[in-house]
């Protein structure tokens, strides 16, 4: 039995599922924080699996090999300063009222009529740099007001930002989930943010406009006048503490989002265009991730902070408290790749590989599947696709795909880790309480909206692998 377990097909499946079944139970029933979840199950799995003590931890004296530290090591190199700086960019552009201007900016253009597509753009945009919940605390407000002047329901106007910023959260960097993805499948930051815009635009414009102006109409929610009081008089406090602070410009703005993705994409690019040129080097340095985001933050500190009469100091303290809520982010996500590496270790990978040449199911398909079966059942976005990432990074060792394919692979899993948010997903908890939503009426929304990017981002996804 114990021989079938550790070396057949079977029974490597077996232990696999089981594996992925005990971290359920531990985040889902135990409510054990996933960190801690993920760390139990890998140690598990590689005990079952008949792995070494050694190989698993290391020895008394040395553990720079084991699957522990290199499981951990190895991502959190790689994804640690791009969320890290991301996060301090998204801080600057929220302290300095980049979104402020870009939403009323946004308004002028699109006129009343196209107000709700106005605040799916600025979830768009606004959505790059920061999370999805910070996105929501920020533009809330605004769009609260929007609604209020417009006298239609809140859920007109909240329904494109909504899937404006979930969109870039799950398919563009330096989010974690896209990272993350990037880091464990092994394909670079700019094939992922081409594939992902690609993917992602249809479905942002399916969910948030398509869908939102039809339900949008069909279910009415008003705006709580104590929203709209809120929102004046933190406008009020703003003005007398920062009148001296002139509000940024939106050609500004948009710069800093812009400049780590050309960077990106300029040294992606440079490999295949440029490949004898003396700028590639210099291409490649400013478009390492990590620089590219660096120049982005020391721009938006001078040309947002410094330049508007916010200190260095406030700055700084402004950073170090944007910096605090990330570490949990990254320990889930290092310990995803342990279980990933624990995974690939057991030999499960190749035993998948057999079941899915032997089943006929296309590998992007079995992404997708796993990744929306892990989001239904534990609800987080950054779990569903660090433990899908690494139950099907080894499934691409002998593969001959391209980077643009890898791409692809990656943005169906981040497709599959967003499908069905519902109570089990503190994004849904957040999104009905800021836009004064009850549980159904969210359900029939967010739920909805959320289904329908999936669907989308995927299928965009899976046909684009058909030709590339």
């Amino acid at each position: 039995m114990v021989n079938w377990l550790q070396h057949e097909t079977g029974g490597l499946l077996l232990l696999c599922a089981l594996a992925i079944a005990v971290l359920l139970v531990l985040i889902i029933k135990v409510k054990l924080e996933p960190f801690i979840s993920l760390l139990i199950s890998g140690l598990l799995l590689a005990l079952a699996a008949g792995l070494s003590v050694e190989q698993i931890v290391g020895t008394a004296l040395s553990s720079k090999a084991s699957l522990l530290e290199t499981g951990f090591g190895g991502i959190l190199g790689h994804i640690a300063p791009i969320i890290g700086l991301g996060t301090i960019l998204g801080a600057i552009l929220e302290a300095s009222r980049g979104a402020d201007v870009l939403v009323r900016r946004l308004l002028a253009i699109f006129g009343e009529r196209g107000a709700p597509f106005a605040m799916g753009l600025a979830g768009l945009i606004f959505g790059i740099p920061v999370f999805f919940d910070v996105g929501i605390f920020v533009l809330a407000p605004l769009v609260y007001v929007t609604a209020k002047r417009g006298g239609r329901s809140l859920v007109l106007y909240a329904m494109p930002l909504l899937a404006g910023l979930s969109m870039t959260h799950a398919f563009l960097p330096p989010h974690p989930g896209p990272v993350a993805a990037s880091g464990l499948l092994g394909v670079s930051l700019g094939w992922l943010i081409i594939m992902g815009v690609i993917c992602g635009i249809p479905a942002f414009l399916v969910a948030g406009v398509a869908w939102g102006a039809w339900i949008g109409k069909r279910i009415i929610v008003e705006v709580p006048e104590d929203y709209i009081a809120a929102e004046e008089e933190a406008e009020a406090e703003a003005a007398e503490k920062g009148a001296e602070r002139p509000e940024p410009a939106l050609s500004l703005v948009l710069a800093v989002i812009a400049v780590p993705l050309v960077l990106i994409l300029l040294a992606t690019f440079g490999t295949v265009w440029w490949k004898d040129s003396p700028a590639l080097p210099v291409l490649t340095f400013l478009g390492n991730p990590a620089v590219a985001l660096t120049i982005a933050v020391l721009l938006a500190m001078w040309l947002l902070g410094l330049r508007r009469g916010i200190p260095a100091a406030e700055l700084s303290d402004l950073a170090s408290k944007s910096l605090r809520p990330i570490g949990m982010i990254l320990l889930v996500v290092g310990a995803g790749a342990f279980f990933g590496a624990v995974i690939s270790a057991t030999g499960v990978g190749k035993a998948l590989a057999t079941t899915l040449s032997d089943a006929g199911l296309p590998l992007i398909l079995l992404a997708y599947l796993i990744s929306c079966g892990l989001r239904l059942a534990q609800g987080s976005a950054t779990v569903a696709i660090v433990t899908t990432g690494g139950i099907v990074a080894p499934l691409l060792k002998g593969e001959d795909f391209s980077q643009a394919h890898i791409a692809l692979i990656a943005i169906a899993i981040s497709a599959g880790s967003i499908i069905a948010s519902h109570v089990n997903d503190g994004g849904f908890w957040i999104v009905s309480r800021y836009f004064n939503m009850s549980v159904r009426d969210t359900l029939k929304t967010w739920t909805v909206l959320e289904t329908i990017l999936s669907v989308v981002g995927f299928a965009m996804a899976a046909l684009l692998s058909l030709v590339i």
